[in-house]
């Protein structure tokens, strides 16, 4: 909906004064403040909401959705922490697995071709150092230099960092200087301090998240960034939590995308929360969309949330459906997801995109258009 459209509808509606307000600062391209971004978590309708979020995305990108040709290596799901949120960890899943370097570089010589982006995350090996992981940076360049490498979260290069007894930005150059173009945002989880020391509390706390992240934006390592929720969360923490992320946004412009995950209930110590449901992750998505008015993009990460979920996430302000992903990742599988073995191609993306009423885009990392379709 137009900026124009949008208005006529706010006239011609009978919207709650607090709404109409707040939508019309969003129009007017004026900054929210918490207060007003909890309220629309607390109060604002849904279809309101959603057709809000879709003008500020469309005044970013009109009427495309973005996805690129991309796959993963999950080098290990041994960890050192014990998360109450974790499926995929060893002691979680049931199954332990890690690669060792060539069987990596296997999976990296058996990607198509046309890949753009590999996305290398997986446990917090207790073994596995600076030196393994910089090293098979290296190797992958050399196999495929044109390909991008999106690779450790920052609780992994937090870890890594500590081990070799190197700062954060000592350890970002060696690993730049390695192949490493940008990091994913996993890890972040909630960054109110009460709530992570009840899901995570023997991992990094939120502030050492920010700071890998900040350097890493510093020295021209692009990242993402993510909030888990569903969980024990209330509105007032995913507030505090973008507005964290914007503020960080505001000193850096390092961000590419935010991406909402999910609370996923399977298999883990917090199973008794159960899951929000779909309104919800149509609420989070549409008030992260407006919220986080200085990031380019907003995710839906199709594995998590299904493909049909996705699909309806783009009317809630989501431009990007993330990628092909060539069941190559098994982090919400292992936590219950509707699709066991992720995988879809070109085309099925393509479809999904165009029934929604959106012009599909595929892109590269930094979102360059590869092509429009």
């Amino acid at each position: 909906m137009s900026k124009e459209g949008y208005k006529t509808l706010l006239e011609g509606a009978d919207i709650q004064p607090g709404f109409r307000e707040i939508a019309e600062k969003v129009i007017d391209q004026k900054r929210l403040t918490p207060e007003e971004g909890l309220y629309l978590f607390e109060k604002a309708n849904l279809a309101l909401l959603g057709s809000l979020a879709n003008v500020v995305k469309e005044r970013k990108h009109g009427k495309k959705a973005f996805f690129i040709r991309n796959f993963h290596i999950e080098p290990t799901n041994i960890c050192i922490y014990n998360c109450k949120f974790c499926s995929y960890a060893h002691h979680k899943s049931g199954e332990t697995w890690e690669f060792s370097m060539d069987e990596m570089l296997e999976k990296v010589n058996a990607a198509p071709e046309d890949m753009c982006e590999l996305h290398i995350t997986g446990g917090v090996h207790p073994k596995l150092d600076l030196g393994f992981f910089s090293t098979l940076l290296q190797k992958i360049r050399e196999l495929r230099p044109g390909l991008h490498m999106k690779a450790y979260s920052a609780i992994e290069l937090d870890y890594m960092f500590e081990e070799a007894g190197v700062s954060i930005e000592k350890g970002l150059k060696i690993l730049k200087d390695s192949g490493l173009d940008s990091i994913p945002g996993g890890g972040a989880e909630i960054f109110d301090t009460e709530i992570r020391e009840q899901i995570c509390d023997d991992k990094a706390f939120g502030k050492k998240w920010l700071e890998v992240h900040e350097v890493a934006h510093g020295l021209g390592i692009g990242s993402n960034a993510t909030i888990l929720y569903g969980h024990i969360e209330n509105y007032a923490h995913r507030i505090h939590h973008l507005e964290t992320l914007r503020q960080l946004q505001d000193r850096t412009g390092g961000f590419n995308t935010f991406i909402p995950l999910k609370f996923k209930s399977a298999n883990n110590e917090m199973s008794h929360l159960g899951e929000v449901n779909a309104i919800e992750d149509m609420r989070n998505y549409a008030v992260s969309r407006i919220y986080l008015d200085n990031f380019p993009h907003i995710k839906a990460y199709w594995p998590m949330i299904g493909k049909q979920m996705s699909q309806l996430s783009l009317s809630f302000g989501v431009d990007d459906l993330d990628g092909t992903i060539n069941d190559s990742t098994q982090i919400y599988s292992l936590a219950g997801a509707d699709d066991k073995n992720p995988i879809i191609n070109t085309d099925g993306l393509v479809k999904l995109i165009k029934d929604a009423g959106c012009r599909p885009v595929g892109r590269d990392s930094w979102y360059r258009e590869v092509r429009v379709y």
